[in-house]
């Protein structure tokens, strides 16, 4: 009875090794999905940020040309 007690165990303890290394396969996932996501969307719109203003200088400056 013991020893069938000791291998259910042992057999959920290799379970729960295997689902923790899946769950921290999944963290990582999801962090480099947020690192990507945040240079492909955030950093671009931190840039238009910067831009715009320079963008209208400029056509303001060559509609007062005219």
């Amino acid at each position: 009875m013991e020893e069938e007690i000791l291998r259910k165990i042992e057999a959920q303890d290799k379970k729960l090794e295997e689902i923790y290394r899946s769950v921290e396969r999944m963290r990582k996932y999801f962090l480099w999905t947020l690192i990507i996501t945040i240079i492909v969307i955030v950093l671009p719109l931190i840039g238009i940020l910067f831009l715009i203003p320079q963008f209208l200088s400029a056509i303001s400056g060559t509609n007062l040309g005219l």
